[in-house]
């Protein structure tokens, strides 16, 4: 598995101002309630809600919100139906684009979507197309303020980590999503307390884009699907230098 550390440049992460903070708590709410759909409203029960809540404090989610999500979704309460799709297309020069959607109405957002491919200069592809570039994975980052490397391999291997890598002071670990829930447990247990818990999606290949026009088009695209409201999470197996980065 490669790409670890690359990551961050693929996957880029906006500031948190308010409008951003306001989106970001509509996905998280979203993910609670098609959580608590498909594994119930107990936390202890459920890893993927007990996930969620983490992710919603981590962002400074009122627990009045987290709540009151967790209540409409038990309570199939008007609204709190939501479907979980994933869309897969292509982007300019060569990059595959990766969507994870949760919609209350499909129609709306399949078409929302095909007009965002189109307009941005991409296209939105079958099932199928794009996934088989992208491994699905659990990842866990410990702060590695005050801790040895090695040791921290150790743990996370014999918790039963695939990989790890350390970059900007940080351990990346990298996990089957099955046995994230156990990876993690066996690193609290040594006292290794994540920064971030989360299953998602690496390229097993990335596409170097070293011109800026090339880049620019290719975030353009990137931007306006990430920004849609729908789309919880964004996928692409671009990789922009820094260099080019800093001149955009």
């Amino acid at each position: 598995m490669s790409g670890h550390s690359k990551w961050a440049n693929i996957k880029r992460r906006k500031g948190a101002v308010d409008a951003e903070r306001a989106k970001a708590f509509t996905k998280i709410s979203r993910e609670i309630i098609v959580a608590v759909q498909q594994g119930g409203p107990d936390p202890d029960g459920n890893f993927r809600l007990k996930l969620m809540i983490q992710k919603a404090k981590a962002a400074n989610m009122p627990n009045d919100n987290i709540n009151r999500c967790i209540q409409k979704a038990a309570g199939n309460g008007e609204g709190a139906k939501m479907d979980e799709i994933v869309y897969e297309g292509y982007g300019p020069h060569g990059t595959a684009i990766l969507l994870e959607i949760m919609t209350d109405n499909r129609n709306r957002t399949a078409s929302e979507i095909r007009y965002l491919f189109s307009r941005n200069g991409g296209n939105l592809g079958e099932t199928g197309c794009v996934a088989w570039m992208f491994d699905r994975v659990g990842r866990i980052v410990i702060p590695m303020e005050g801790k040895d490397e090695d040791d921290v391999m150790m743990i996370a291997l014999d918790g039963g980590a695939e990989d790890i890598s350390f970059e900007d002071g940080s351990a990346e670990v990298i996990t089957m999503p099955e046995n994230l829930d156990e990876v993690r447990k066996a690193l609290m247990a040594e006292g290794l307390e994540p920064s971030e818990v989360e299953v998602t999606r690496i390229p097993k290949n990335t596409v170097a884009i070293d011109d800026i026009e090339q880049a620019r088009q290719i975030l353009k695209l990137y931007d306006a699907l990430d920004d849609y409201d729908d789309v919880q999470n964004a996928y692409s197996n671009f990789e922009i230098s820094e260099e080019i980065m800093e001149q955009l």
